[in-house]
């Protein structure tokens, strides 16, 4: 018990300040104009209605799920590595995964519940299948699924748990797993082509080949924090050369040989569990510390095995002080989006997004100044036009904004937020018929795009 209270209040100490941030980038996708529990993470989407039905679109209520959800994964993560590693090692590993800092873009972005709510999913079926409860852990890796299909790989590491520690080949109900997992990545590939705008799949904008040459870089980047956890970014700048990332596979290869030969196998059960979203089906995000969250069961595994052998309690100890510190710094940067999005432009101060982004923080001044920077960077990029716009135009400057929406329209003709745009515009200028061919055309690119359904409802409402 006293293992539990203090893996508990570590995860509280690192995070639990979350509970005064509130929402940042695709947080506002969680609200109910933009559900959508037909195709993707249905189980998700659910705890986000339940937060709006509770507590409609106050943030603390979906950061104290985050958080519970944290704590509930701890102390599942914790009951599993005690039933297989030793009891020192298995409490320091728990610890890692309660408190490093990579864990932070999980637990303190609301978006990134999913990944939270798998991973809990997945320890609670491995916790049954340690039990000898086989048919419920497939259950319960089915519920994970529709939590998020970044979980796919955890049958394949569940098989090398079993064949390194009772040496037992694949059975029946991981076989069933496999076909569930199958089952789940056909569905999103179907998902990313039929959503219009999908930032994976098809419309991620990479090739598998290019995406998968990126990823032993980014997996690299992400083992490098682990160890030395500085430099974190919410968006990382990610530029491989062809030679750089054959490179880097070459040596992941090798770190693999080489933990292989020394019986490190929860590093490789790790590597595994990123096969989902660090291998050949491409996202627009090329590295997401989130990503860390499942596989970091394994890797926190492999570091507790590693640390347990120091004789010293004061270096352990001493580690989880510093990681603690490291964690509640990275919570307090996660508190506001300015801070969140400076960081990020101060650490790829090359990459046009997080300057769109700190843009929407700042007054309209310094907005427009930052975004003058991203057009110098990329003048033919649309959303620079496009958030350019919507900053002129809630200063009040409705000529200015639909040249800027203009602009952005004639660089993207396909995308319907454009039409969406110019169409608000127009409207401010009392170009009606205009504004309502415009959201008309959007709504044909788009039917789901709820701002232009909005717009077109309030412009068709007869004038009192």
């Amino acid at each position: 018990m006293r293992a539990r209270l203090l893996l508990l209040a570590g995860a509280l100490a690192a995070f639990g300040a979350s509970l005064g941030s509130g929402f940042h980038f695709d947080d506002y996708a969680i609200f109910p104009a933009h559900f959508d529990l037909g195709l993707t993470r249905p189980l998700t989407y659910l705890t986000f209605w339940l937060n709006y039905q509770v507590g409609g679109e106050n943030p603390i209520g979906y950061h104290a799920v985050n958080l519970l959800l944290h704590l509930g994964a701890v102390l599942l993560a914790y009951e599993c590595l005690r039933r297989l590693l030793p009891e020192r090692a298995a409490v320091i590993a728990a610890a890692l995964f309660a408190i490093h800092p990579i864990q932070a873009e999980a637990v303190n972005y609301v978006w990134a519940r999913s990944i939270v709510l798998a991973a809990v999913l997945c320890f609670a079926s491995l916790l049954s299948w340690l039990e000898g409860r086989q048919w419920t852990a497939v259950l319960w890796f089915a519920a994970a699924l529709l939590a998020k299909e970044e979980c796919a790989a955890f049958p394949l590491m569940l098989w090398l748990i079993e064949k390194s520690q009772w040496r037992r080949p694949p059975g029946l109900r991981i076989f069933i797993m496999l076909l569930l997992s199958l089952a789940a990545g056909a569905r999103v590939i179907y998902a990313t082509l039929v959503t219009p705008g999908a930032p994976a799949g098809f419309q991620a904008g990479i090739s598998p080949w290019r995406y998968l040459t990126a990823q032993s870089v980014v997996i690299l980047r992400y083992l490098r924090l682990l160890i030395v956890p500085y430099g974190f970014t919410v968006d990382p700048d990610v530029h491989v050369p062809l030679w750089l990332g054959i490179l880097a596979w070459a040596a992941l290869i090798g770190l693999v040989a080489f933990t292989w030969r020394r019986g490190q196998t929860w590093f490789l059960a790790g590597l595994i569990l990123l096969i989902p979203s660090s291998t050949i089906f491409p996202a627009a995000d090329l590295s997401a510390d989130r990503r860390m969250y499942l596989p970091m069961l394994a890797f926190a595994a492999a570091a507790g095995l590693l640390l347990a052998q120091v004789k010293t309690h004061w270096l352990p100890a001493s580690l989880g002080a510093v990681l603690l510190v490291f964690s509640m710094v990275r919570t307090s940067v996660w508190m506001s989006e300015e801070s969140l999005w400076r960081e990020a432009v101060e650490r790829a101060p090359d990459k046009v997004r997080p300057k769109i982004q700190l843009a929407r923080a700042l007054p309209a001044a310094k907005a427009l100044e930052l975004l003058n920077q991203a057009r110098v960077l990329a003048p033919y990029d649309p959303a620079i036009a496009a958030e350019t716009g919507k900053v002129l135009l809630s200063e009040g400057q409705p000529e200015a904004a639909l040249e800027e929406f203009g602009r952005a329209l004639a660089l993207a003709p396909r995308d319907a937020r454009n039409l969406n745009n110019r169409g608000v515009a127009l409207q401010a200028l009392w170009q009606t018929e205009a504004a309502r061919q415009d959201f008309q055309r959007a709504l044909e690119l788009d039917p789901n795009l709820t701002e232009a359904r909005e717009n077109l409802a309030r412009l068709n409402q007869p004038a009192r």
